[in-house]
């Protein structure tokens, strides 16, 4: 099937409802930008006007019932300690985050590498279908819900608790949901001191962050409790030795060596520690329910693997054990960093730590402690790495970014005090311009150094 077709056919049908959408809505008196609310004319004003709106293609769902926003306010000092403290966090991760972009600008001028999948500027969006690395899956989406609702239920919260007015809250829509907004009465937020604005801009990203961290914390605590097979599982071979060219089936499962049943990579070995390099030998393999059998002349172990006597096959074992151990040594703060990478590692490892939230056939390789275990797992990570993603990319001093209005406010509040305010807009446009364009660059050098 053609998905460029099916993708193009599903844009003209929703271009076609929204073109019939607007047929049926009032005409507002002036053109509206997001954040502002527009202005039917008198009589004109409809249910179907008061949720909906559109920026040119963009359909917009909102509602103005936010009350249940006001509940928050009883813990206000509380909700005050953690905005400052996200607003302190903001400032760390925008600087940690512009020296990795620096960093990863002067290595991609020293190593001049090839462009690859992830220098496409789709891949730049963490969109589920649209990112080549993202897969549309129930997973995945519900993270990426998840997170613009937190981030913007935490502006909201952090509005209220300021005293600031929240008109309306709504989801963003372009075919897929693309984004969500909360709506606060502008007025207000000019009227506002700067700590309030920035304890409110901080807000969402400090939740991106901490749901982010538990999710993964979760992740890493709950996959022990899968229980990997013993059972000697090929799922490769050794170049160039014996078992590469025997045509055997991947993956599939030694079930016996010279006709004696063995259970386990253990067994098999046992087995093989009584040969000898030259040895012939006939392995039993079970796929899908076939069992086949090979015979293999056995050679002398790979230099890399230290010194044996005995005969050697030359295949790769499933490793459900080390797959677990592996990710329970993710559980620091560069840990996390690795699980952010981990869609695009390439190569033997990177595929097997896929099963934390691919839908492989690697899960049945586990005896699993409840129904739906390995969809719980798949949700925690995605809602991990979708929210800490979000959440450190907000966090880049780019305006119209969150982390771009703090350091906003922030210049604005220090060069106010030295009386050095007309610089302020220079500073952050200039501090905006050099981070869209060393983005840019780690998107295009690659590109431009092999043309």
């Amino acid at each position: 099937m053609d998905w460029y077709l099916v993708a193009l056919a599903v844009i003209v049908i929703y271009l076609a409802l929204v073109a019939i959408i607007k047929t049926y809505l009032p005409t507002p008196r002036k053109d509206t930008t997001i954040g502002e609310e527009p202005e039917p004319i008198p009589g004109q004003r409809s249910i179907l006007a008061s949720h909906i709106m559109f920026y040119g293609p963009i359909l917009a769902l909102k509602t103005e019932s936010v009350a249940f926003f006001d509940w928050f306010r009883k813990y206000s000092r509380g909700l005050r300690i953690y905005g400052t403290i996200g607003v302190f966090m903001v400032i760390i991760v925008s600087v940690l985050m512009v020296l990795m972009i620096l960093l990863s600008v002067n290595l991609t001028v020293a190593l001049k590498p090839e462009p690859t999948a992830i220098n496409k500027p789709q891949n730049l969006f963490l969109i589920p279908g649209l990112n080549e690395f993202v897969p549309s899956t129930f997973a995945v989406w519900f993270a990426f819900i998840l997170t613009l609702m937190i981030h913007e239920f935490g502006h909201a919260i952090l509005c209220r608790v300021e005293q600031i007015r929240v008109k309306a809250m709504g989801v963003l829509f372009f075919v897929i949901p693309i984004g969500a907004f909360v709506e606060p009465d502008e007025e207000e937020v000019n009227k506002a001191a700067s700590w309030p604005k920035m304890r409110m801009y901080g807000a969402g990203i400090m939740n991106n962050l901490v749901v982010g961290v538990l999710c993964f914390i979760l992740m890493i605590g709950m996959i022990g409790w899968a229980v990997p097979s013993a059972e000697p599982i090929v799922v490769g071979f050794y170049k160039d030795y014996p078992a590469a060219s025997a045509d055997i089936p991947v993956p599939s499962i030694i079930r016996t060596v010279n006709g004696s049943p063995v259970n386990s990579t253990a067994e098999v070995a046992s087995v093989l520690n009584l040969t000898q390099p030259g040895d012939h030998i006939v392995v039993g393999f079970e796929k899908n329910g076939t069992t086949s059998e090979r015979e293999l002349n056995l050679s002398t172990w790979p230099d890399d693997l230290g010194p044996h006597e005995s005969g050697f096959m030359g295949v790769f074992y499933y490793n459900g054990q080390g797959v677990i151990d592996t990710t329970k040594r993710f559980l620091s703060p560069a840990g996390f960093l690795l699980l952010l990478s981990l869609p695009f590692i390439p190569g033997y490892e990177g595929q097997q730590l896929r099963i934390l939230g691919f839908d492989v056939e690697d899960t049945k390789y586990y005896t699993e402690p409840f129904p739906l275990y390995w969809q719980v797992i798949h949700l925690l990570f995605w809602s991990g790495f979708i929210n800490l993603a979000a959440g450190l990319f907000n966090a880049l001093p780019m305006i119209p970014l969150d982390g771009g209005l703090i350091f906003k406010e922030g210049t604005e509040r220090l060069l106010a005090r030295r009386g050095l305010s007309g610089y302020g807009a220079h500073i952050v446009g200039a501090m905006s311009s050099l981070i869209l364009i060393l983005m840019v660059a780690l998107l295009s050098l690659p590109y431009l150094f092999h043309m």
